[in-house]
């Protein structure tokens, strides 16, 4: 009987070299939520080992994840006043600037991804100036503030601008506004592909950015939608994103497998905060087992085609990575 499959499953040694996906820590980017105030380290309920932290935590916190191999981070800031057009996002002073200066002040090698968004600094938490006459967000006044945004945490010293409110012409905007003040080397990766999706629930609590009314469905893509999903991305290539997302990733294989295809720029997914707790809360009451199937998630989003994978399991990722990959 012909056996050629199996001859190459029998030996652990033999499989390892003939796997044709692999993680690594270099694949990681590790997500931060700042908040005001000293000493502060809140864990989130819907989020197990996930924290709201304090400038001088997140730096505790920076070495810890750099003695795991993780040099990439992406932060996201908790204002202690919000207003209509989030304007401690727009602010020198501002809690995300403060936390990118000192990160890298203390932590220079840390590669500081900054989400450039506004849901979590406006009281409405919509993801930039309002349009109240159709209840949704204006897009061409949100672009002007989304390029003032990202003036501020390049002047900061972040390594990466990743914006994720979804308006149309975003990515034109910001490369104009960055070029125009000298940061023409500052990199954009775009949440090109970000859909309207149930599995933000947690992060919501943690970032403390649900919408006051309504959704967001009138700018964040419709999960139903496949051929509209590759265009944003497209789109995104063609207006000078260094780097596109999918997100989320683990009911959107097929998208990520979709953009892959369609362009050659480097490819990130995120792997949200319902997917995270979900796993979570099945590891805690035993029903899968957690490292494992954490493990076959990580290399789904490989194998599908990303090449960033942003994820809050990336400490523990890291963990079981330094004693020997578990799949």
């Amino acid at each position: 009987m012909f056996k050629r499959f199996r001859r190459l499953r029998i030996n652990k040694n033999l499989r390892d070299l003939v796997q044709e996906t692999k993680l690594s820590v270099d694949d990681f980017i590790y997500p931060l939520f700042v908040k005001n105030g000293n000493g502060l380290k809140k864990e989130i309920g819907s989020m197990p080992g996930v924290f709201q932290m304090s400038i001088d935590e997140i730096l505790k916190e920076c070495q810890v994840l750099k003695n795991l191999g993780i040099y990439s981070i992406i932060l996201f800031g908790i204002p202690d006043v919000k207003d209509s057009i989030g304007s401690d996002a727009l602010c020198d002073q501002g809690i995300v600037a403060s936390a990118i200066r000192a990160i890298k002040k203390e932590h220079p090698d840390m590669f500081v991804v900054s989400d450039l968004c506004f849901c979590e600094f406006t009281d409405h938490g919509h993801c930039g100036i309002l349009d109240m006459e159709h209840e949704t967000v204006d897009n061409d006044a949100t672009l002007e503030i989304l390029g003032k945004q990202a003036i501020v945490h390049a002047k900061a010293g972040v390594d990466m601008i990743a914006p994720s409110g979804m308006m149309d012409g975003m990515i034109t905007a910001i490369r104009e506004a960055l070029d125009c003040e000298g940061f023409i080397n500052l990199p954009i990766m775009s949440y090109s592909t970000k859909f309207a999706s149930a599995y933000y629930g947690p992060f919501r609590d943690v970032a403390e950015s649900a919408p006051s009314f309504g959704d967001r469905r009138s700018y964040q893509m419709n999960p139903a939608n496949r051929r509209e999903a590759i265009a944003e991305s497209v789109e995104d290539e063609m207006e000078g994103a260094d780097i596109l997302m999918v997100k989320p990733a683990l009911a959107y294989m097929d998208i990520i497998r979709d953009v892959r295809e369609a362009t050659t720029t480097p490819l990130a997914v995120y792997n949200v905060s319902g997917e995270y707790s979900m796993l979570k809360n099945a590891g805690n009451a035993g029903l899968i087992d957690y490292d494992r199937v954490m493990m076959e998630t990580m290399i789904g989003f490989k194998r599908a085609g990303a090449d960033i994978i942003i994820s809050y399991h990336a400490k523990e990722v890291a963990k079981i990575l330094d004693k020997g990959t578990i799949i």
